[in-house]
């Protein structure tokens, strides 16, 4: 099972400990984190959608432009079935009608990236928005997975994207939700079940009943991947006071940054969950840190894994070996982070998986 490394790109120098000083869409920004993603070692990129963000699609085609190998993968909203509309970005089918236009306007010019990949949607959701979700991926995939579609003119969309990018079966979907609703959607359409950074036996769990929703659908099992916030630094003692640093930081910019606890009742189930774990102690199994989350109420993957880079490589390793193929890692310095990551982690990460392929006879790269 090969392992993958997903980072992410914000529009501006900011985050939980950092106030953005610049323009809302700063592009030597991107363009400078995209490069340091590619030259660190990852496999590709997520961007987020918001109503307030500036477009994800039009983001990720100039990344796209300014890079080789980078791939990318754009984040989408939530459905709200009682208003019939999608929170934070455009109607799906209309995204993905978009995407399969830039992709193919780049393919000219950059074969590599969309020959390769194309752009990948995530869609998260809870219990209220799972069942429209489930509807609007039947629509989105079609024929291409088996299943029916709504509009003739979306089934032409498709063809024509999987025609120019080289890529079969539609748009690679990943899945994300705490909720049973969203486990069932993600067991129907899944090609990849997105978790944030949660224990091991939380993983277990949520594995086993994403595994079992799948077999009711007759499908493969999806890959998992796990979004976490390494905290690395020479010693371990060193990691931990470095954790503690950037608690206090956020903690005093809590006003300016905007990461702040959602109000009562707005969590999801994700955030619920980890801010259950958050309740069991401040260090969960090795090396996972709670702090953050409990902070911010999990507003956004706030669970980190503190240690240096061997130790973060060998937690990385363990929940590989629960099933875990994509890790989605983003800091809290998104360029000084990205670069250091890529100095050590990912390829140390990488090695340990391979070793660990080898001696079960299973590549791994």
């Amino acid at each position: 099972m090969s392992v993958e490394f997903i980072g992410f790109i914000t529009n501006n120098n900011s985050s939980e400990t950092i106030v953005r000083s610049g323009p809302v869409l700063d592009v030597p920004h991107i363009e400078t984190v995209a490069k340091a993603h590619e030259l660190a070692g990852f496999d590709r990129a997520l961007f987020a959608f918001h109503s307030t963000s500036p477009d994800a699609l039009q983001v990720a085609q100039h990344v796209l432009s300014i890079t080789k190998r980078l791939k990318v993968m754009i984040a989408h909203g939530r459905v709200l079935p009682r208003r019939r509309c999608w929170r934070g970005n455009s109607q799906p089918l209309i995204s993905y009608q978009a995407a399969a236009s830039r992709c193919t306007s780049l393919r000219g010019a950059m074969p590599r990236n969309c020959a390769r990949t194309a752009t990948r949607l995530m869609t998260r959701m809870s219990v209220t928005r799972a069942p429209t979700s489930s509807s609007t991926l039947s629509a989105l995939n079609g024929p291409a997975k088996g299943r029916s579609t709504t509009t003739a003119s979306t089934t032409r969309s498709r063809r024509g994207f999987r025609k120019s990018s080289r890529i079969s079966g539609g748009i690679y979907t990943f899945v994300g939700g705490g909720s049973d609703a969203a486990i069932e959607v993600a067991g129907k359409h899944a090609d990849t079940f997105a978790l944030w950074g949660e224990s091991y036996a939380q993983v277990r769990e949520v594995t086993a009943r994403v595994r079992s929703a799948a077999a009711r659908y007759g499908r493969t099992p999806p890959r998992f991947s796990l979004s976490v916030r390494p905290i690395l630094a020479d010693t371990e003692e060193g990691a931990w006071a470095k954790a503690e640093e950037i608690l206090a930081r956020a903690s005093a910019l809590q006003d300016k940054t905007g990461y702040r606890r959602p109000a009562d009742g707005h969590a999801t189930a994700g955030a619920r969950r980890l801010l259950a774990l958050a309740e069991q102690g401040t260090r969960i199994d090795k090396r996972l840190w709670t702090e953050m989350a409990k902070l911010t109420g999990a507003n956004s993957n706030t669970t980190a894994l503190v240690g240096t880079s061997e130790q973060v490589a060998e937690v990385f390793g363990d929940y590989y070996d629960l099933g875990i193929s994509h890790f989605l890692i983003r800091g809290f310095d998104p360029l000084i982070d990205a670069i250091e990551y890529g100095r050590e982690l990912i390829p140390l990460t990488r090695k340990l998986i391979a070793a660990r392929g080898a001696a079960k006879g299973v590549a791994a790269e």
